[in-house]
């Protein structure tokens, strides 16, 4: 080609080079324009003459003159040396056997041009680097080969004209992307390199252009500006070369680890310095080529996984994704890399650095952070804190968490928690300087130690500092949420979410699977959840996701307490009593649940519980762990000391409290009480498939079908039932259903005697209808078993064995007993037998089961066709009020069933006994008994006596309603007493003494025949005595006195 210069035009430039370098005239004037500067060093004064030593020297030192005129002649003559390697003093002498090893000779006459002979130099570099990066034994360059290349290349870092080989491949692109950047001290360099990944830069530039950065990698001097920039400060803080070990050489990534140490520890350095390092860290993390160790321990995963992704840092964050788990296995060396290349280049103290986050995350910073300055550390604290909300996209997040994978496992990465905590690191952990931590340490182990001891209570022992302690608690709130970001959970759970949680993918999901799998898990697993799930239960901001989807209820509801610097379980206690508000959401109310039966698997697992109990359970609950038994433990202690009146509790009084507290929250869902959930599994798909869980829907669900269930189910019904009725606070549905009638009525009333308050307001015009509903419904629960109602129970203990020996004998622990104690009762209450206590409480019940049929079971069960038959009208009727009896009794006649007519016929002589529990009677009368039966004593049928006399009186008018009621009541009292199997079906007990034998006359339907036969019989046995004298002989006094 016509431009280019003949073979030996060639040849006469090159040796015409050679002479200038070498000839003693440009020495001379070399020594004449810069002989201050010669005199100031030292190294360039002893260099012999003639031999071309001295500009050699010169121009090593070049960075050292001051001197104008001798800088500008060294510079020409700069240019000159560096186009052709053999002008390079000493270079080809050290570098003879490399060029021949590597084919670096490229001196072939004719086809190239000799004035750009950077390609042997060039040549040479690539085998340094190929050597760092395949640690292959054949490809090795000489040490004074080495020392040279490197020197070559720091003297051509402030100009880029000198790197000879890069200044012919990057012409185009200088012109393209810094024609305004004048050259010098590096500026053309450093700005190609910010244009490396344009898409218009040319391929043999950014090769060109990447090799120089690999120089700079092995020896930071190859970069003017940083070297520049950063030489007191490297001086300042022991960082230059005489400090490293020799293999080390000059690499940037010791400098940057010192320099970056000397920040942490608050430490100046210059801000020309940071910024310098700024560029540095950024370049290494945009292209994973300059880390030989990457290239060198990554080859196979960047092929398998990465290949085609070289540009803008997503090749590391390709790794760094194979590393997470979401694309494969990483082998350790190439991890080990990884964790090494981040603590270098240090992301987490300014998110630049990582241009793929920067990238990728943009448009949050600007939406979510904006309100933090560009470059601080905080922003990605930031970006954590808005991880799964409407305002990260899906991008930002993945490379945000493949980061944070690696800040995770190394504390020292997140520069904030540094700051704080490095003195409570150093006190509680054992730990060194920030560039000096042992690698003996696992993954995370530091940061573990310290949020231990961020929840240690002062009687613990040593505790961290107030600003440690909150840096740790808002780390630990932002990482919970993705179980990779805990490395000892991961490490020791790894093979039980693969066989628990493989398919449990979405956010939060993993930690939630494995607390519910606890019991199954592996030793060491299931005590890393175990200790994270008990920290949660004291800090429950731990659970991010649940918190931001509780959001509005703690607005609301909880602010007062999730405003406490320390949580120690109050928030959750208070989400789980507002867990039905209305404005509750479900993803929060699942959550709480959720949280709720975790916490049942071990009583360590609810803070508040185990921080009060935690003495009474070692003594009085020793080797139980599960939270359930625990309480029933704790709760059957305190019950019997209770019961037996014992001078002193076993229980503390304030574990008594929060006892209460948990007894009550169990409450509200049956999978809260697992041996009862356990027992019902199959009766709730059977009969309560379609109710939800909560609210306790599916225990009132299953009260309702409670005739139908399987016997054990039955069983454990009915235990909850018998301790609901004599606690009725923990009857959830009622407490929920009559909360404000509770308010209104028995504001005053112990929990025990709650239901007994609401029974007496039960009709009170005031009494909300729904409560009322409730109020019946345990009424007819309690009436079916003496047991279920506690009042009776005690009041008839003497005589429930005494008049029901038989029903008892017959009665299983577990099941109902159907009213037939209770209908005993009511019959001795009729003969009129019962101690007066007893009397008591079984007239309430005969009154309340005479206004609602369904209070009486045994009626229900023998007249159920009856009651659908003849009375269908009066049974529907949304209020009862004594109808459907009334009913029964007028078609008395009509009733076939044998013990249906019986159980008619035993309400009629309870009317007998008492006017109150006949309430159509009682209510057509009300104004004769005023009138005419005021002064008479209610009760043992006095006032019926007193109006059955009134009846019979010719003088005295009834009211029609009434006279006629009561003529009805005569005539079926005549067909019962007819009714001789009637009074064979009692059950009496025998008379026990005379005020026994005397109530059985006073009760007996002929008391006045027995009454009129005992006074003839004592008139006669006096008539005889008076008429017929003595019956024995009469004596003398002596006689009788002997």
């Amino acid at each position: 080609p016509e431009n280019e210069i003949s073979a030996d035009c060639n040849h006469l430039l090159w040796n015409y080079k050679l002479n200038l370098t070498t000839d003693p005239k440009f020495e001379s004037v070399a020594r004449e324009v810069c002989k201050s500067t010669i005199s100031e060093i030292k190294e360039c004064a002893d260099e012999p003459v003639g031999k071309g030593y001295l500009l050699s020297c010169l121009v090593d030192h070049r960075g050292n003159i001051t001197e104008y005129q001798c800088h500008q002649y060294i510079t020409k003559m700069t240019a000159i040396i560096f186009s052709d390697y053999r002008l390079i003093c000493g270079f080809m002498d050290d570098c003879k056997n490399d060029i021949n090893i590597l084919k670096c000779g490229s001196i072939r006459l004719g086809e190239k041009d000799v004035h750009s002979q950077g390609e042997v130099v060039s040549c040479l570099e690539k085998g340094l680097v190929k050597e760092a990066e395949e640690g292959d034994p054949k490809i090795q360059v000489s040490d004074l080969c080495k020392k040279a290349i490197l020197r070559v290349a720091e003297l051509s870092s402030d100009d880029f004209h000198l790197d000879r080989h890069l200044y012919f491949a990057c012409r185009d692109d200088r012109e393209r992307f810094c024609e305004n950047t004048q050259a010098g001290e590096g500026r053309v360099y450093k700005c190609l390199f910010n244009h490396k990944f344009e898409e218009s830069m040319s391929e043999k530039c950014r090769e060109a252009l990447t090799t120089r950065q690999k120089l700079i990698a092995q020896d930071y001097k190859v970069s003017y500006s940083l070297a520049k920039s950063c030489k007191s400060d490297l001086k300042k803080y022991r960082c230059n070369v005489e400090n490293l070990p020799r293999s080390r050489e000059a690499r940037l990534s010791y400098l940057l680890m010192c320099l970056e140490s000397a920040v942490h520890r608050g430490r100046q350095v210059s801000s020309e310095c940071q910024g310098e390092m700024l560029d540095y860290r950024r370049m290494l993390m945009e292209d994973f080529s300059l880390s030989p160790e990457i290239i060198l321990s990554c080859r196979a995963e960047i092929e398998h996984h990465c290949s085609g992704l070289h540009r803008k840092g997503r090749t590391l964050h390709c790794l760094m994704k194979v590393v997470r788990g979401e694309k494969g296995n990483l082998g350790t060396n190439c991890q080990q890399a990884l964790q090494t290349l981040i603590q270098e280049t240090d992301p987490g103290a300014d998110y630049r650095i990582d241009r793929a986050l920067n990238e990728a995350c943009e448009s949050v910073i600007q939406t979510a952070c904006k309100h933090i300055r560009s470059g601080d550390p905080m922003i990605l604290s930031c970006l954590m804190e808005h991880l799964y909300t409407e305002k990260m996209v899906e991008d930002c997040e993945h490379r945000l968490l493949e980061l944070q994978y690696f800040i995770s496992r190394d504390w020292k990465l997140d520069p904030v928690l540094y700051r704080k905590c490095q003195g409570d690191a150093s006190r509680l952990c054992h730990t060194h300087g920030w560039n000096e931590t042992s690698e003996l340490m696992p993954p995370g182990a530091v940061f573990s130690c310290l949020y231990r001891h961020a929840y240690r209570t002062e009687e613990q022992g040593r505790r961290l500092s107030r600003e440690c302690r909150a840096e740790v608690q808002r780390i630990l709130h932002q990482r919970a949420m993705d179980v990779k970001l805990d490395p000892a959970l991961q490490n020791k759970c790894l093979i039980d979410l693969g066989k628990w949680c493989s398919e449990k993918t979405e956010t939060g999901q993993e930690l939630e699977c494995l607390q519910d799998h606890l019991d199954d898990l592996a030793v060491e697993c299931r005590d890393i959840v175990g200790n994270l799930t008990e920290l949660e239960s004291e800090d429950i901001q731990i659970e991010a996701l649940l918190m931001r989807a509780c959001e509005p209820i703690i607005q609301n509801f909880c602010h007062d307490v999730a405003d406490n610097q320390i949580d120690s379980g109050d928030l959750m206690e208070c989400l789980i009593q507002n867990k039905h508000q209305k404005d509750m959401n479900e993803k929060c109310a699942i959550g709480v649940t959720h949280f709720q039966l975790v916490q049942m698997k071990d009583f360590r697992f609810s803070y508040k519980f185990k921080m009060a109990c935690k003495e009474d359970v070692l003594k009085l609950c020793p080797n139980i762990k599960k939270k359930v038994d625990v309480v029933i433990c704790l709760s059957t202690t305190v019950r019997n000391d209770t019961l037996q009146e014992a001078k002193e509790h076993r229980v503390s009084l304030k574990c008594r409290k929060q006892l209460r507290v948990e007894e009550l929250e169990m409450t509200e869902d049956i999978r809260l009480e697992p041996d009862l959930y356990e027992a019902c599994k199959s009766d709730i798909k059977n009969y309560c498939s379609s109710v939800q869980y909560g609210n306790a829907q599916i225990i009132e669900c299953l009260k309702e079908n409670k005739k139908q269930l399987s016997t054990r189910c039955h069983q454990k019904v009915f235990k909850l039932q018998e301790t609901e009725m004599m606690d009725p606070e923990l009857d959830y549905t009622l407490m929920r259903v009559c909360k404000q009638m509770i308010k209104r009525f028995c504001p005053e009333a112990d929990s025990k005697t709650m239901l007994q308050c609401l029974k007496q307001n039960k009709n009170s015009e005031l009494m909300d209808p729904k409560c009322k509903q409730m109020i019946t419904k345990r009424q007819i629960t309690q009436n079916t078993d003496y047991r279920l109602n506690p009042v009776l129970r005690k009041a008839c203990k003497a005589d429930i064995p005494k008049f029901c020996h038989g029903i008892l004998t017959k009665a299983k622990d577990d099941s109902e007993l159907e009213g037939q104690v209770i209908s005993c009762l009511k019959l001795r209450y009729a003969d009129q037998r019962l101690s007066s206590d007893c009397e008591d409480q079984i007239r309430i019940i005969i009154q309340e089961s005479a206004l609602d049929y369904r209070l009486d079971p045994q009626l229900q069960l023998h007249c159920s066709d009856e009651i659908s038959n003849l009375c269908a009208e009066e049974a529907a009727a949304q209020e009862q009020t004594g109808q459907v009896e009334e009913c029964l009794k007028v078609n008395l006649l009509k009733i076939k069933t044998e013990m249906c007519k019986k159980e008619v016929l035993n309400m009629l002589k309870e009317s007998k006994a008492d006017i109150f529990v006949d309430p159509v009677l009682h209510t057509a009368c009300a104004l004769d008994i005023k009138h005419h039966c005021a002064a008479i004593t209610p009760g043992r049928g006095r006032q019926m006596s007193c109006l059955m006399e009134a009846l019979e009186d010719k003088r005295v008018r009834l009211q029609p309603e009434c006279k006629k009621r009561l003529n009805d009541r005569i005539e079926m009292w005549s067909y019962a007493a007819k009714r001789v199997t009637l009074w064979c079906d009692f059950q009496v007990a025998p008379a026990d003494g005379f005020s026994d034998l005397a109530m059985q006359v006073m009760t007996s339907p002929s008391k006045n025949y027995i009454l009129s036969v005992i006074s003839g019989s004592i008139c006669i046995l006096f008539l005889i005595g008076l008429m017929c004298g003595r019956i024995t002989k009469r004596v003398t006094r002596e006689l009788k006195d002997r």
